[in-house]
């Protein structure tokens, strides 16, 4: 069970995939932070050659000790920037796959062209399957392309998962793309945790912290006025505090945070000083919290600046995700039933919990109480205003 990883960033993935059973004959990062936290941590082969796109053109299976199609697995998450949904808001961000970093895309389906490994696992965003510029249609004709040429029959499947559905205590919705070479239809994993997903407590409550940061900006005396679970919603004439902000006229992130009982928000990988979810304490997360809520495992260290390792978190595959994902491809290549998780974490006593107290808005915001316009409705806010000039613009 050898498994070629790709786009390896700060290792999550590739934790899930080891933990599962899968024996890695290479990595390739470009990131130089990302490759000292994969030295720092491991004894895997990260490859020289961290550029995939230059990989693409010179890579064997003979240089990895491999015979063309004994590979059993390829994974990776292509770099997400023309799928995510900030893309599909900025101007002249629509592009898809004509989106010049996009290629990293093409030079993967070349390795697997070259490689035919038994089985291709990708993770990204869910606009890299979904909407009008999603890459699934060129995966299914590259796939396609590949199978009539070699005489083989890979057979995609796509879902969207919610990682807190399988016991990471984090709603993290990204796309998987499973692509089996015996034209087999992959068995999706249950969702052993919809019901009762694992909360940011159960992650939190016993964490060694080593630097506890310290919130910055313009905003984020306001965060001991909103509620845990909440946003500055709160703050609009829609919640139950002041009027400071209109409603949905902010990033659905601005002044987030965590609730004790419920799963931790989505992690961003590059936050701004009022960029959530911060933590019930109202603070920014540190960096051993975030390793926590993306369910690495304990003593993982995550090279660079506390951006850099923001960075490197954010970007990363929850690694207990990818261990479930893993041991299902494992079983759809042959192996055992798929087993417990190592990396599932326990649940926490609720009743040990300490809620800090709610307070008053802070007197220098008291001037900007008062009624506040909403957001014109969808399509119909400046940024989309000058997004559709551009568009027509880049169309003529």
């Amino acid at each position: 069970m050898q498994v070629l990883s790709l786009f390896s960033g700060a290792g999550g993935m590739d934790i899930g995939l080891s933990r599962a059973g899968f024996e890695h004959v290479g990595l390739v990062e470009l990131g130089d932070a990302q490759r000292a936290s994969i030295r720092q941590n491991t004894d895997w082969p990260l490859l020289s050659e961290g550029d995939v796109n230059v990989l693409a053109e010179t890579l064997k299976p003979g240089d990895l000790g491999l015979e063309r199609g004994d590979l059993a697995l390829l994974a990776g998450g292509p770099p997400c920037q023309p799928f995510s949904m900030a893309a599909q808001w900025a101007a002249g961000g629509r592009r898809g796959m004509l989106d010049h970093r996009a290629r990293t895309v093409v030079s993967t389906l070349t390795l697997v062209r070259r490689f035919l490994p038994r089985a291709v696992l990708f993770e990204n965003v869910r606009g890299f399957v979904q909407g009008p510029r999603s890459a699934l249609q060129f995966l299914q004709e590259e796939f396609d392309s590949i199978s009539a040429a070699e005489g083989v029959q890979y057979r995609l499947s796509v879902a969207i998962l919610n990682a807190a559905d399988y016991g990471v205590p984090q709603n993290r919705r990204r796309a998987i793309v499973v692509a089996l070479r015996e034209g087999d239809d992959f068995a999706w994993p249950d969702p052993s945790h919809r019901v009762d997903p694992i909360s940011a407590w159960d992650a939190l409550h016993d964490v060694h912290v080593s630097e506890i940061p310290v919130a910055r900006g313009k905003w984020v005396d306001l965060l001991p006025s909103i509620p845990e679970g909440q946003n500055y919603l709160w703050l609009t004439d829609r919640g139950g505090g002041p009027e400071l902000f209109g409603y949905r006229t902010k990033y659905w992130n601005f002044l987030l945070k965590l609730a004790h009982d419920q799963p931790s928000w989505t992690l961003p990988a590059s936050p701004g000083p009022s960029t959530g979810p911060f933590h019930w304490d109202n603070r920014p997360l540190a960096v051993e919290e975030q390793l926590r809520l993306q369910s690495f495992p304990d003593g993982w260290e995550v090279s660079g600046s506390h951006r850099e390792q923001t960075l490197q978190i954010g970007n990363a595959t929850p690694a207990l995700l990818a261990e479930v994902l893993g041991n299902s491809l494992r079983h759809a290549l042959g192996g055992p039933e798929p087993t417990k998780p190592t990396l599932l974490r326990a649940r926490a006593a609720m009743s040990r919990i300490a809620r800090p107290s709610q307070q008053s808005v802070p007197s220098q915001f008291a001037k900007l109480v008062g009624s506040k316009p909403a957001h014109a409705g969808e399509g119909k806010g400046p940024a989309a205003r000058v997004r559709d000039v551009t568009e027509v613009s880049l169309v003529s």
